[in-house]
């Protein structure tokens, strides 16, 4: 079973017209920096409570 035919031809010399002024930059907003978390919960019960979660969700 096929999956259809591919034409080289209609690959070959595709012109594009593209404006790089207008192109997007994904590195406009780069930011260097930490992250931290306030909180008195630690791992094990927030571990926990996802796996509550997921139980929920498998129901």
């Amino acid at each position: 079973m096929g999956f259809g035919s591919y034409d080289e031809s209609e690959q070959k010399d595709q012109d594009v017209d593209t404006d790089e002024d207008d192109a997007v930059n994904v590195h406009e907003n780069d930011h260097d920096g930490d992250v931290s978390i306030e909180g008195d919960t630690d791992t094990d019960d927030l571990v926990g409570r996802l796996s509550e979660m997921r139980d929920d969700d498998d129901e």
